[in-house]
C-alpha cells in the first residue's frame, strides 16, 4: 500500500456517500474500511461486492458482513448528508471530506488509522504531509505562567504565518486558540464531538472563530473515549506538537506519543520541580523532546526560520538569530521584550535588528521594533 490513499475513479459524490456508509456501518473502523477499500478498489466497490466476496476478506467478521448487506447504513449516510446540506443552508460552513477524495488532508496519512470521513466547519488550509501548523496542548488546570507563555508562543507562531492546532479544551487549549485568532491567524480546533456542538460551553464564542475538525457525525456529543482518539488528529495535522503542562497520565502525553508515531517533532516547556503539571513535559524532555521557551525555538528546530505561511509559501530564509527576532516581532516590541523572548544578549539582539532593518524586514518606530 502506498503512503497516500489513491483517489478513487468513482465520481466523488458517489464515493463520498459510500465512504460515509462504511463509516456508519457497525463494526467497521478506519483500518478495516481502508483495507476493504484497497481490496475492492473503492468504497463504492465494497458496497457493490457480493456477500461471498465480503466473507473472503481476512479479518471481516460476520456481523460486519451482515450489516453491509442491509439498508440501514446507507439510509444513515443519506440522512447525514441531508443534515450537512441543511446546516449549510442555515449559513454554517460545514464540509465532509472523504479519504482518497479531493480536499482530504494528506497530513493525516501519517496516521495508521486516518478517518474515512472528516467533518470540517470553517476554512481548512492545505495540509500537506508536513503541514504549516503547530499543535499546542496541555492541562486544563494550567498555571497562570503556563497560560501566559502559551498565549505568547501561539501569538508568535500565528504571526509567523502558522496555523495553531489544539483541542478546544479549557486551559492551555483555550489560551492557544484565543491568542492565535486574536493575532489574526488561523487556528484548528480538533474536537471529540460533532462540529455542530461545542464543549465546554464557555467556548461557544471562541469556536465561531476557529476551524473545527471532527471524525464524528453531526449531533454527536462529547464522550470520554472520543478525546484520546481526537489527540491523534491533533498530532497528524501538526508539523510538531508543544506540550506546555501536563501530568504523567494525561491527554497531552497521549498526543505527544501520537506525534512521535507520526514522525512529528515533540516540544516541551520546562516547569517547576515538584509541580505535578510539569511532570509530563519533564519526562518528554528526558526522552529527547526539544526544550521550548519561545516560538523561535520551534521555528528554528523545524527549519522554518521566520516561519511558513499558512498558504504554503515559505517566508524569507534567515540566520537563526535573525529568525528568532523576526518571529518575535509578531507585534511591536521593545528591546527588553525582544531580549526576554529570544534569550539573545543585547549586543546580538542589536546586530540582528540592524541586519533585519538593512534587509527591509524590520524598522524602529519610537523605541518599538516592528516587522515590515
Amino acid at each position: 500500500m502506498s503512503l497516500f490513499a489513491p483517489v478513487s475513479t468513482t465520481p466523488p459524490a458517489a464515493e463520498l456517500l459510500a465512504l460515509l456508509t462504511l463509516r456508519l456501518t457497525p463494526g467497521l473502523g478506519p483500518r478495516r474500511i481502508e483495507a476493504l477499500r484497497q481490496h475492492f478498489g473503492s468504497a463504492l466497490g465494497v458496497l457493490d461486492a457480493p456477500r461471498e466476496a465480503l466473507r473472503a476478506v481476512p479479518g471481516l467478521d460476520s456481523r460486519s458482513v451482515a450489516a453491509l448487506g442491509t439498508a440501514g447504513p446507507r439510509e444513515a449516510a443519506e440522512q447525514e448528508l441531508e443534515k450537512v446540506a441543511a446546516a449549510r443552508a442555515q449559513g454554517k460552513d460545514i464540509t465532509l471530506l472523504g479519504r482518497g477524495l479531493p480536499g482530504y488532508p494528506p497530513a493525516l496519512e501519517a496516521l495508521g488509522d486516518p478517518p474515512a470521513v472528516l467533518w470540517v466547519r470553517g476554512p481548512l488550509p492545505e495540509l500537506p504531509p508536513t503541514p504549516p501548523a503547530v499543535g499546542i496542548v496541555g492541562t486544563r488546570s494550567a498555571s497562570p505562567h503556563a497560560l501566559s507563555l502559551t498565549r505568547q508562543i501561539a501569538a508568535d507562531l500565528a504571526g509567523a504565518g502558522l496555523a495553531v492546532v489544539s483541542g478546544l479544551a479549557r486551559g492551555v487549549d483555550t489560551a492557544a486558540h484565543s491568542a492565535a485568532v486574536d493575532t489574526g491567524g488561523l487556528s484548528l480546533g480538533v474536537v471529540g464531538h460533532a462540529v455542530d456542538r461545542v464543549y465546554p460551553a464557555e467556548n461557544v464564542d471562541l469556536a465561531r472563530r476557529l476551524t473545527l475538525v471532527s471524525e464524528y457525525p453531526l449531533g454527536t456529543g462529547p464522550k470520554a473515549h472520543h478525546f484520546p482518539q481526537r489527540n491523534r488528529l491533533i498530532a497528524a495535522l501538526s508539523a510538531g506538537v508543544l506540550v506546555v503542562e501536563g501530568e504523567l497520565k494525561s491527554g497531552s502525553l497521549i498526543t505527544a506519543t501520537h506525534a512521535l508515531e507520526c514522525g512529528r517533532t515533540v516540544f516541551a516547556v520546562p516547569g517547576r520541580a515538584g509541580d505535578l503539571r510539569a511532570a509530563g513535559p519533564h519526562r518528554l524532555l528526558r526522552e529527547g523532546a526539544v526544550l521550548t521557551e519561545t516560538a523561535a525555538d520551534i521555528l528554528t528546530e523545524l527549519g522554518w526560520a521566520a516561519g511558513v505561511a499558512a498558504s504554503g509559501h515559505a517566508a524569507p530564509e534567515l540566520p537563526p538569530e535573525q529568525a528568532a527576532v523576526y518571529a518575535a516581532l509578531s507585534e511591536p516590541r521593545t528591546l527588553d521584550d525582544l531580549s526576554a523572548l529570544t534569550g539573545l544578549s543585547l549586543t546580538d539582539l542589536q546586530t540582528a535588528l540592524m541586519m533585519l532593518q538593512l534587509s527591509g524586514l524590520a524598522e524602529d518606530s519610537g523605541g518599538r521594533w516592528l516587522r515590515r
